[in-house]
């Protein structure tokens, strides 16, 4: 599973996108709470045991942030899929990133519906990837929101 196999940005907005206003408070909002979790999940050293419940932590993080950038835009998304085709829409120049998401995505998923283990290995090679991605995020958000 690659980038090219994201949902394409038009079938997003045809099923899955709604536009709405412009939600300037939300997206502070989520931007707050991605933060909080942020400091939550790099400031506490866990037992190897619980990865799984760190990366589905950095998911939640990211999607927080995305779902801010859509609200920032005037969109609202029913499908997680869709808050990445949209980045990849909007900033294709991120495109690596984006493949680290949509493969986070793929992770998360297989953990919370499947009960998937995930090897420490994993996040300690991704950890500094998802901090990457977490920190261009919210500068985004940030730069956005001063904009507006």
């Amino acid at each position: 599973m690659g980038i090219e196999d994201i949902m394409p940005w038009e079938l997003c907005l045809k099923e899955h996108i709604k536009s709405i206003e412009p939600d300037i408070e939300k997206a502070r909002a989520l931007l707050k709470m991605a933060s909080l979790r942020h400091e939550f999940w790099s400031s506490i050293k866990f037992d190897k045991k619980y990865t799984s419940i760190a990366v589905d932590g950095y998911y939640e993080v990211i999607k927080e942030l995305l779902t801010a950038l859509l609200y920032i835009e005037g969109y609202k998304s029913d499908n997680h899929e869709c808050l990445i085709s949209f980045l990849k829409k909007r900033y294709p120049k991120m495109e690596y990133e984006i493949g680290i998401i949509y493969q986070l995505k793929g992770i998360r998923n297989s953990i919370g519906y499947r009960g998937t283990i995930v090897r420490n290995e994993y996040l300690e090679h991704n950890k500094l990837e998802f901090e990457h991605i977490i920190k261009t995020l919210q500068n985004i958000i940030k730069e956005k929101l001063k904009e507006g």
